[in-house]
Order: C-alpha cells, then structure tokens, then sequence
C-alpha cells in the first residue's frame, strides 16, 4: 500500500522545499492531542500542556479535531510564507466552500474527498445532510462543530484563526525561533541535493519511506510508504511542496486532495533515531513469525546460536525442514549467521526483533 504523487513532466525546479510556521504549528497541536504518537516529545508536551492558560487549553480541545486525527489541507501551506501571519492571510484567502470542504476533512473522517464545488456541504442538501451524519458519528463537539461552520463560515474562521495566533503568541514564537534554523538547514540541504543531483536523490534524503519511481515509458511517480491507497497529481497542479518538521515525527502527512497542490511534511533526520521500516517489510517479518514452527525456531535460536541439525533435533524436524524456515526467517532479516567450522549457527537478531513492534505502530501511524 501506498500514495503516490504523479510528477511526469515536472520539471525538478517545481519541487519546492521550505519551513512553514504555521503547519510546525499544527504539529505541535496534534503533539499536544496526542502526545502518545510521540515518545520522544513527551516531557516536551507535558511541560507545555501545564503551562497552558485554562482558557486556552479549553479552547484547544474544544478546536482539536482540526488536528487531532487528520489535518484539513489549509493547514499545510502549499507556497509557506516567510512570517506565521502571512501564511494565515493566505488561508483567509481560501472562499468558503474551499475552507469548509478541506475542514469536513478533519471533522467527518479521514477520507480525502474530492473538493467539488457542485457537491460543496454549503450548497448541496445531499452534501450537507452527509456531513452532518459523520460528524454525529465522531461525537458531539465535532457536530456542534458542522452546524456552527456550515451555518457561518465567516465566523467560525475567524474563531480558528484568533486560536492560531493566541497559540503562536502563548508558546510556538519561541518555539519557533529556536527549531526555525534547523528546519531551513534541512530545507536548504534537500533544495541543494535537487538542483544538484536531482529528484531521486532529494527525495531519498527525506525519508526511506519516500522514494522516486520511474517506469518505461517516461513517467514519473513519488511513492510515500504509508498505509493508503490513494494517488494525485502535482503535473497537474504545478508542482509539490516539501515542509521539514521537528515536531511531527513519526507522522509522514500528506496533502493529497484532488484540487490541492500535495503536500508533504516530513520528519527532518535525528541522531540516534533508526530510518523507517517499509510496510511490506514489517508485513512480512509478522507473517514469518506468524508460523508455529518458525516461532519455535525462533525461540530456541534467542536462547543461543543453534545449528540446523541441533534445531531438527530439539524440535523432531528434518534438516531441510528446518532450512526452510530458517531461509523465510533470514529473508525476512530476523536472523544472523556465523560460521563454525564446517557449521552455520543462527541465531535470532534481537535488535531487529525487539523493534518490530514499533516499527509496525511508526508504519501505522506514518
């Protein structure tokens, strides 16, 4: 499973990389919701959740589900601004129907609907009717939510964006100022790496999860390894842009509404921390142990190295059934091998084993 963006035809130079106060902003909301996605910010977001005003912090989880679980795509600017309130005079920008499509988003589910004008909710009483029904079915908040927006665009807008610039004056200016360095280094970098050597180049600096495929007859795709099904065009929009964050690890977020230029904020790279494990990778090491008898190798080969003969003993196989098993785990990556005279002894590589686990919850909430 992936999502892929359609660059055939693109020229390099329409791969824009560049920081964006406001979409750090909203990572650090989402941190803020769901500080459980991110192990390594938890002292961070403990001590800025408690310093909170009262007043604010209801606001913020009244306002939550703007970020919470999805992002509704004005929130990841598409050209980021040099100042947070550019950026914000660019979303004011945005006529209501676009605004309140891309906010539904975030509100009514996870699925990126196509923005149609003729189907707009504001308009449309099919539409409408449906996006009252999922917001119902997400709670009370977010109901109250869709009728307020639906029945007052304006206002409602202005209620987001006063909460944005309350936030970045309560606690993300100073945030800001002290990752915004970091993130335009790591903008530049990438930037460097694309006019010197290309997309495919810039690209695997991103993220392993992030890669350039091409295919016989000229086309070109990016492929985000991420649990979807979905694909856009940036030919058709002109281009895609590349936000680096700080706070957004492990979450891979992509804009990819038809209508909407994609957008992609990645994780800028952090010592110590290991690269992103493919789905289809951690899928097959789970369907690798997945098997009784691997599992039973796998246990006895953790204990100690063990030879094929000592394990088709232990467990009354034969050697080739063992090698069998043993060669779907090696494929897999969960073993390690060494040579003992005439012998191979296997073992169960732990580190990779111990990580499984959070390498499939990093995929899954790639």
């Amino acid at each position: 499973m992936s999502l892929t963006i359609d660059v055939t035809g693109l020229p390099d130079e329409r791969l824009l990389f560049a920081p964006s106060p406001l979409a750090e902003l909203v990572a650090v909301l989402h941190l803020l919701a769901e500080p459980g996605h991110h192990p390594t910010r938890h002292s961070w977001a403990t001590a800025t959740a408690g310093a909170l005003k009262p007043e604010l912090a209801d606001r913020l989880d009244e306002a939550d589900f703007l970020w919470r679980h999805s992002r509704a795509d004005f929130l990841l600017p598409a050209r980021p601004g040099a100042t947070f309130a550019e950026e914000l005079d660019a979303v004011d920008r945005l006529d209501d129907e676009r605004y309140v499509a891309a906010a539904l988003i975030t509100t009514c589910g996870s699925a990126r609907l196509s923005y149609r004008p003729a189907a707009s909710p504001l308009t449309d009483g099919p539409a409408r009717e449906r996006a009252r029904e999922l917001a119902l079915a997400r709670g009370p908040r977010q109901a109250a939510f869709t009728e307020r927006l639906l029945a007052d665009p304006p206002a409602v807008r202005a209620l987001v964006r006063r909460l944005l610039e309350d936030c970045e004056q309560a606690f993300f200016a100073e945030t800001w100022r002290q990752i915004v360095p970091t993130l335009a280094a790591d903008a530049r970098q990438k930037a460097d790496l694309l006019a010197r050597h290309g997309a495919g180049q810039a690209l695997a600096a991103i993220s392993s999860a992030v890669t350039l495929e091409l295919d016989g007859s000229g086309g070109r795709r990016i492929v985000v390894d991420k649990l979807q099904d979905n694909a856009v065009s940036a030919t058709r929009a002109g281009g895609a842009t590349f936000i680096p964050t700080v706070f957004g690890r492990p979450h891979l977020v992509v804009v990819h509404a038809r209508g909407w230029r994609p957008v992609v904020q990645y994780p800028v790279a952090e010592a110590g921390l290991a690269e992103p494990v493919s789905l289809a990778l951690i899928q097959q090491r789970l369907e690798a142990l997945a098997h009784p008898v691997r599992l039973r190798l796998a246990r006895t080969i953790a204990r100690g190295p063990s030879t094929t003969g000592e394990l088709a003993a232990a467990w009354n196989l034969t050697a080739p059934e063992v090698s069998r098993h043993l060669a779907v785990l090696r494929k897999a990556g969960l073993l390690t091998t060494r040579r003992r005279g005439r012998y191979v002894l296997y073992a169960l590589d732990l580190s990779t084993s111990a990580r499984l686990g959070a390498d499939l919850v990093e995929a899954v909430l790639r």
